[in-house]
Protein backbone atom coordinates (compact mmCIF):
# COMPACT_ATOMS: atom_id res chain seq x y z
CA UNK A 1 0.00 0.00 0.00
CA UNK A 2 1.34 3.39 -1.04
CA UNK A 3 0.70 6.30 1.31
CA UNK A 4 1.39 10.00 0.71
CA UNK A 5 2.16 12.04 3.84
CA UNK A 6 1.98 15.85 4.01
CA UNK A 7 3.29 18.03 6.84
CA UNK A 8 2.94 21.82 6.31
CA UNK A 9 5.09 24.04 8.50
CA UNK A 10 5.60 27.77 8.82
CA UNK A 11 8.46 27.89 6.29
CA UNK A 12 8.31 24.44 4.68
CA UNK A 13 6.06 21.69 3.40
CA UNK A 14 7.34 18.16 3.97
CA UNK A 15 6.18 15.43 1.60
CA UNK A 16 6.91 11.70 1.67
CA UNK A 17 5.76 8.47 0.06
CA UNK A 18 5.71 5.20 2.00
CA UNK A 19 5.28 1.73 0.59
CA UNK A 20 3.71 0.08 3.63
CA UNK A 21 6.33 0.82 6.34
CA UNK A 22 9.19 1.56 3.91
CA UNK A 23 10.03 5.17 3.10
CA UNK A 24 10.26 5.55 -0.69
CA UNK A 25 11.28 9.21 -0.65
CA UNK A 26 11.01 12.29 1.57
CA UNK A 27 11.31 15.89 0.48
CA UNK A 28 11.16 19.18 2.36
CA UNK A 29 10.03 22.11 0.21
CA UNK A 30 11.32 25.38 1.69
CA UNK A 31 9.25 28.56 1.44
CA UNK A 32 10.97 31.94 1.67
CA UNK A 33 9.39 34.87 3.47
CA UNK A 34 9.22 36.66 0.12
CA UNK A 35 7.18 33.79 -1.34
CA UNK A 36 4.72 33.71 1.55
CA UNK A 37 4.27 37.42 2.23
CA UNK A 38 2.05 37.83 -0.84
CA UNK A 39 -0.68 35.71 0.77
CA UNK A 40 -3.09 37.61 3.01
CA UNK A 41 -4.29 34.55 4.94
CA UNK A 42 -2.94 31.11 5.69
CA UNK A 43 -5.51 29.41 3.48
CA UNK A 44 -4.56 31.67 0.58
CA UNK A 45 -1.40 29.51 0.48
CA UNK A 46 -3.42 26.38 -0.32
CA UNK A 47 -3.12 26.38 -4.15
CA UNK A 48 0.54 27.40 -3.95
CA UNK A 49 1.47 24.54 -1.61
CA UNK A 50 -0.69 22.00 -3.42
CA UNK A 51 0.94 22.77 -6.78
CA UNK A 52 4.39 22.23 -5.27
CA UNK A 53 3.33 18.86 -3.80
CA UNK A 54 1.94 17.70 -7.14
CA UNK A 55 5.12 18.87 -8.87
CA UNK A 56 7.26 16.80 -6.48
CA UNK A 57 5.09 13.74 -7.06
CA UNK A 58 5.42 14.16 -10.82
CA UNK A 59 9.22 14.51 -10.54
CA UNK A 60 9.30 11.30 -8.48
CA UNK A 61 7.06 9.47 -10.99
CA UNK A 62 4.41 8.92 -8.32
CA UNK A 63 0.98 9.02 -10.03
CA UNK A 64 -2.01 9.83 -7.85
CA UNK A 65 -3.80 6.69 -9.03
CA UNK A 66 -1.07 4.63 -7.36
CA UNK A 67 -1.93 5.93 -3.88
CA UNK A 68 -3.84 3.93 -1.26
CA UNK A 69 -4.35 6.86 1.15
CA UNK A 70 -3.15 10.36 2.02
CA UNK A 71 -2.26 11.39 5.59
CA UNK A 72 -1.89 15.05 6.54
CA UNK A 73 -0.58 16.69 9.68
CA UNK A 74 -3.51 17.55 11.93
CA UNK A 75 -3.84 21.21 12.88
CA UNK A 76 -5.44 23.24 15.66
CA UNK A 77 -8.94 21.80 15.98
CA UNK A 78 -11.27 20.82 18.82
CA UNK A 79 -9.83 18.80 21.69
CA UNK A 80 -10.00 15.13 20.72
CA UNK A 81 -8.59 11.83 21.90
CA UNK A 82 -5.63 10.31 20.10
CA UNK A 83 -6.04 8.16 17.01
CA UNK A 84 -6.52 8.26 13.25
CA UNK A 85 -9.34 10.49 11.99
CA UNK A 86 -10.96 10.57 8.58
CA UNK A 87 -10.83 14.11 7.21
CA UNK A 88 -14.42 15.35 6.95
CA UNK A 89 -16.21 18.65 6.33
CA UNK A 90 -16.57 19.42 10.04
CA UNK A 91 -12.78 19.18 10.49
CA UNK A 92 -12.06 21.28 7.40
CA UNK A 93 -14.56 23.93 8.53
CA UNK A 94 -12.99 24.21 12.00
CA UNK A 95 -9.49 24.46 10.54
CA UNK A 96 -10.48 27.10 7.98
CA UNK A 97 -12.20 29.11 10.70
CA UNK A 98 -9.13 28.73 12.95
CA UNK A 99 -11.24 27.89 16.01
CA UNK A 100 -8.06 27.28 18.03
CA UNK A 101 -5.82 29.72 16.14
CA UNK A 102 -3.86 29.99 12.90
CA UNK A 103 -1.03 27.56 12.22
CA UNK A 104 0.45 26.17 9.01
CA UNK A 105 -0.48 22.65 10.14
CA UNK A 106 -4.14 23.67 9.66
CA UNK A 107 -3.50 23.18 5.93
CA UNK A 108 -2.49 19.54 6.37
CA UNK A 109 -5.98 18.04 6.49
CA UNK A 110 -7.25 20.20 3.62
CA UNK A 111 -4.33 19.39 1.33
CA UNK A 112 -4.67 15.71 2.18
CA UNK A 113 -8.43 15.74 1.48
CA UNK A 114 -8.16 17.49 -1.90
CA UNK A 115 -5.32 15.33 -3.20
CA UNK A 116 -7.00 12.17 -1.85
CA UNK A 117 -10.22 13.11 -3.67
CA UNK A 118 -8.30 13.43 -6.93
CA UNK A 119 -6.67 10.05 -6.27
CA UNK A 120 -9.99 8.42 -5.34
CA UNK A 121 -8.78 7.38 -1.87
CA UNK A 122 -9.38 8.36 1.76
CA UNK A 123 -7.60 11.15 3.67
CA UNK A 124 -6.61 10.98 7.34
CA UNK A 125 -4.97 12.94 10.12
CA UNK A 126 -3.09 11.15 12.89
CA UNK A 127 -2.71 12.26 16.54
CA UNK A 128 -3.00 16.02 15.88
CA UNK A 129 -1.61 18.63 18.25
CA UNK A 130 -5.12 19.11 19.68
CA UNK A 131 -5.13 15.62 21.22
CA UNK A 132 -6.30 16.09 24.81
CA UNK A 133 -6.53 13.04 27.06
CA UNK A 134 -5.81 14.77 30.37
CA UNK A 135 -7.35 13.52 33.60
CA UNK A 136 -9.80 15.97 35.23
CA UNK A 137 -7.35 16.50 38.11
CA UNK A 138 -4.64 17.45 35.59
CA UNK A 139 -6.64 20.47 34.46
CA UNK A 140 -6.94 22.41 37.71
CA UNK A 141 -4.33 25.17 38.02
CA UNK A 142 -5.19 26.89 41.29
CA UNK A 143 -7.19 29.65 39.56
CA UNK A 144 -10.72 28.90 38.38
CA UNK A 145 -10.24 31.40 35.52
CA UNK A 146 -7.43 29.29 34.04
CA UNK A 147 -7.71 25.65 33.04
CA UNK A 148 -4.76 23.59 31.85
CA UNK A 149 -5.15 22.19 28.34
CA UNK A 150 -3.10 19.71 26.35
CA UNK A 151 -0.92 21.28 23.64
CA UNK A 152 1.87 18.75 23.19
CA UNK A 153 3.85 17.06 20.40
CA UNK A 154 1.21 14.32 20.33
CA UNK A 155 2.17 12.85 16.93
CA UNK A 156 5.80 12.22 17.86
CA UNK A 157 4.98 11.34 21.49
CA UNK A 158 2.65 8.54 20.49
CA UNK A 159 4.90 7.38 17.63
CA UNK A 160 7.92 6.83 19.90
CA UNK A 161 5.66 5.12 22.45
CA UNK A 162 4.43 2.67 19.81
CA UNK A 163 8.00 2.07 18.65
CA UNK A 164 9.23 1.43 22.20
CA UNK A 165 6.24 -0.80 22.99
CA UNK A 166 6.97 -2.92 19.90
CA UNK A 167 10.59 -3.21 21.03
CA UNK A 168 9.30 -4.46 24.40
CA UNK A 169 7.11 -7.00 22.63
CA UNK A 170 3.70 -5.45 23.19
CA UNK A 171 1.26 -2.70 22.24
CA UNK A 172 1.35 0.93 23.31
CA UNK A 173 -1.79 0.39 25.40
CA UNK A 174 -0.02 -2.23 27.55
CA UNK A 175 2.64 0.08 29.03
CA UNK A 176 3.28 3.19 31.09
CA UNK A 177 5.79 5.63 29.59
CA UNK A 178 7.11 9.11 30.35
CA UNK A 179 8.08 10.88 27.13
CA UNK A 180 10.27 13.98 26.94
CA UNK A 181 10.22 15.61 23.50
CA UNK A 182 13.25 17.90 23.53
CA UNK A 183 13.53 20.42 20.71
CA UNK A 184 13.04 24.14 20.10
CA UNK A 185 9.80 23.45 21.92
CA UNK A 186 9.62 20.95 24.75
CA UNK A 187 6.77 18.76 25.94
CA UNK A 188 6.90 16.11 28.64
CA UNK A 189 3.99 13.79 29.34
CA UNK A 190 3.09 10.60 31.20
CA UNK A 191 1.39 8.00 29.00
CA UNK A 192 -0.83 5.57 30.91
CA UNK A 193 -1.89 2.59 28.82
CA UNK A 194 -2.19 4.55 25.59
CA UNK A 195 -3.37 7.92 26.92
CA UNK A 196 -1.48 11.14 27.68
CA UNK A 197 -3.01 11.82 31.08
CA UNK A 198 -1.04 14.99 31.88
CA UNK A 199 1.78 17.02 30.39
CA UNK A 200 3.85 20.17 30.19
CA UNK A 201 4.58 22.46 27.26
CA UNK A 202 7.34 25.07 27.07
CA UNK A 203 5.08 28.05 26.31
CA UNK A 204 3.16 27.73 29.56
CA UNK A 205 4.85 25.34 31.97
CA UNK A 206 7.63 22.82 32.24
CA UNK A 207 11.35 23.35 31.52
CA UNK A 208 12.72 26.23 29.47
CA UNK A 209 13.86 25.32 25.95
CA UNK A 210 16.24 26.85 23.41
CA UNK A 211 13.66 29.58 22.68
CA UNK A 212 10.79 29.26 25.17
CA UNK A 213 10.59 30.33 28.78
CA UNK A 214 8.76 27.33 30.22
CA UNK A 215 7.06 27.80 33.59
CA UNK A 216 7.95 31.06 35.32
CA UNK A 217 7.45 31.96 38.99
CA UNK A 218 4.17 33.84 39.16
CA UNK A 219 4.66 37.03 41.18
CA UNK A 220 7.77 38.29 39.34
CA UNK A 221 6.07 37.49 36.00
CA UNK A 222 2.97 39.50 36.92
CA UNK A 223 5.18 42.38 38.07
CA UNK A 224 7.15 42.29 34.80
CA UNK A 225 3.96 42.25 32.72
CA UNK A 226 2.71 45.41 34.46
CA UNK A 227 6.07 47.16 34.67
CA UNK A 228 5.61 49.08 31.44
CA UNK A 229 8.94 47.70 30.22
CA UNK A 230 7.32 45.43 27.61
CA UNK A 231 4.12 45.48 25.57
CA UNK A 232 1.73 42.52 25.52
CA UNK A 233 3.16 41.39 22.19
CA UNK A 234 6.73 41.68 23.41
CA UNK A 235 5.95 39.58 26.48
CA UNK A 236 4.30 36.89 24.35
CA UNK A 237 7.40 36.90 22.14
CA UNK A 238 9.72 36.60 25.13
CA UNK A 239 7.81 33.58 26.39
CA UNK A 240 7.36 31.89 23.00
CA UNK A 241 10.32 32.80 20.77
CA UNK A 242 13.09 34.70 22.53
CA UNK A 243 13.06 33.18 26.01
CA UNK A 244 14.91 30.19 27.41
CA UNK A 245 18.48 29.62 26.31
CA UNK A 246 18.27 32.41 23.74
CA UNK A 247 17.49 34.96 26.46
CA UNK A 248 20.50 33.83 28.49
CA UNK A 249 23.03 33.10 25.74
CA UNK A 250 21.88 34.79 22.55
CA UNK A 251 21.61 31.54 20.58
CA UNK A 252 19.01 28.82 20.04
CA UNK A 253 21.52 26.35 18.60
CA UNK A 254 22.10 23.54 21.12
CA UNK A 255 25.20 22.42 19.22
CA UNK A 256 26.70 25.87 19.67
CA UNK A 257 25.80 25.88 23.37
CA UNK A 258 27.32 22.44 23.89
CA UNK A 259 30.47 23.57 22.07
CA UNK A 260 30.69 26.61 24.35
CA UNK A 261 30.40 24.32 27.37
CA UNK A 262 33.26 22.16 26.09
CA UNK A 263 35.40 25.26 25.59
CA UNK A 264 34.97 26.27 29.24
CA UNK A 265 32.21 28.89 28.96
CA UNK A 266 30.91 28.92 32.56
CA UNK A 267 27.67 30.75 31.80
CA UNK A 268 26.80 28.34 28.97
CA UNK A 269 27.56 25.42 31.31
CA UNK A 270 25.28 26.85 33.99
CA UNK A 271 22.40 27.29 31.54
CA UNK A 272 22.93 23.80 30.11
CA UNK A 273 23.00 22.25 33.58
CA UNK A 274 19.86 24.17 34.59
CA UNK A 275 18.08 22.91 31.46
CA UNK A 276 19.02 19.30 32.22
CA UNK A 277 18.00 19.77 35.86
CA UNK A 278 14.58 21.17 34.93
CA UNK A 279 13.89 18.42 32.38
CA UNK A 280 14.88 15.77 34.92
CA UNK A 281 12.65 17.27 37.64
CA UNK A 282 9.69 17.35 35.25
CA UNK A 283 10.20 13.71 34.26
CA UNK A 284 10.47 12.65 37.90
CA UNK A 285 7.31 14.59 38.77
CA UNK A 286 5.29 12.54 36.30
CA UNK A 287 6.42 9.38 38.01
CA UNK A 288 3.78 10.32 40.59
CA UNK A 289 1.14 10.53 37.84
CA UNK A 290 1.86 6.86 37.09
CA UNK A 291 2.09 5.81 40.77
CA UNK A 292 5.78 5.04 40.20
CA UNK A 293 4.95 2.27 37.71
CA UNK A 294 7.00 3.39 34.72
CA UNK A 295 8.07 0.91 32.04
CA UNK A 296 10.37 3.30 30.16
CA UNK A 297 11.42 6.94 30.07
CA UNK A 298 11.72 7.99 26.42
CA UNK A 299 13.90 10.90 25.29
CA UNK A 300 13.13 12.15 21.78
CA UNK A 301 13.37 15.28 19.62
CA UNK A 302 16.43 16.96 18.13
CA UNK A 303 18.18 17.56 21.47
CA UNK A 304 18.10 13.80 22.12
CA UNK A 305 20.95 13.53 19.59
CA UNK A 306 23.17 15.04 22.32
CA UNK A 307 24.85 12.19 24.18
CA UNK A 308 25.82 14.60 26.98
CA UNK A 309 22.25 15.79 27.59
CA UNK A 310 20.83 12.25 27.53
CA UNK A 311 23.52 10.88 29.83
CA UNK A 312 23.05 13.64 32.38
CA UNK A 313 19.26 13.25 32.39
CA UNK A 314 19.64 9.49 32.79
CA UNK A 315 21.89 10.00 35.81
CA UNK A 316 19.08 11.90 37.52
CA UNK A 317 16.01 9.84 36.50
CA UNK A 318 17.41 6.37 35.85
CA UNK A 319 16.24 5.25 39.30
CA UNK A 320 12.66 5.58 38.09
CA UNK A 321 12.88 3.47 34.92
CA UNK A 322 15.23 2.49 32.11
CA UNK A 323 15.81 5.32 29.63
CA UNK A 324 15.11 4.75 25.92
CA UNK A 325 16.57 7.28 23.45
CA UNK A 326 14.72 7.84 20.17
CA UNK A 327 16.38 10.97 18.73
CA UNK A 328 14.81 13.25 16.14
CA UNK A 329 11.15 13.15 15.21
CA UNK A 330 9.06 10.44 13.57
CA UNK A 331 6.27 12.67 12.28
CA UNK A 332 6.24 11.64 8.61
CA UNK A 333 6.64 7.97 9.49
CA UNK A 334 3.95 8.28 12.16
CA UNK A 335 1.47 9.71 9.64
CA UNK A 336 2.11 6.81 7.27
CA UNK A 337 1.93 4.17 10.00
CA UNK A 338 -1.36 5.61 11.27
CA UNK A 339 -2.93 5.40 7.83
CA UNK A 340 -1.48 1.90 7.40
CA UNK A 341 -3.08 0.73 10.67
CA UNK A 342 -6.46 1.77 9.28
CA UNK A 343 -5.89 0.31 5.81
CA UNK A 344 -4.80 -3.02 7.30
CA UNK A 345 -7.79 -3.19 9.63
CA UNK A 346 -5.66 -2.97 12.78
CA UNK A 347 -7.37 0.26 13.86
CA UNK A 348 -10.76 1.76 13.04
CA UNK A 349 -10.74 5.39 11.90
CA UNK A 350 -12.44 7.87 14.21
CA UNK A 351 -14.99 10.49 13.24
CA UNK A 352 -14.35 14.16 14.01
CA UNK A 353 -17.48 15.90 15.26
Amino acid sequence: MRILTINPGGTSTKVAIYDNEREVFKKSIDHTQAELQGFKTLFDQYDYRKSLILKILAEQNEPLEGLSAVAGRGGLMKAIEGGVYTVNEAMISDLKNAIQGEHASNLGAVLARQIADEAGVEAYVVDPVSVDEFMPISRLTGLSDIEKASWLHALNHKAVCRKTAAKLGGRYEAFNFIVAHLGSGISIAPHAHGRMIDGSGGRSDGPFSPERSGGIITYPLVKLCYSGKYTYGEMVDKISNTGGMYDYLGTKDMRDIESRCLSGDEKAQLVMDAFIYQVSKEIAMYGASLHGKVDRIILTGGIAYSAYVCQEIEKRVGYLAEVEIVPGEMEMEALALGALRVLSGEEAPKVYR
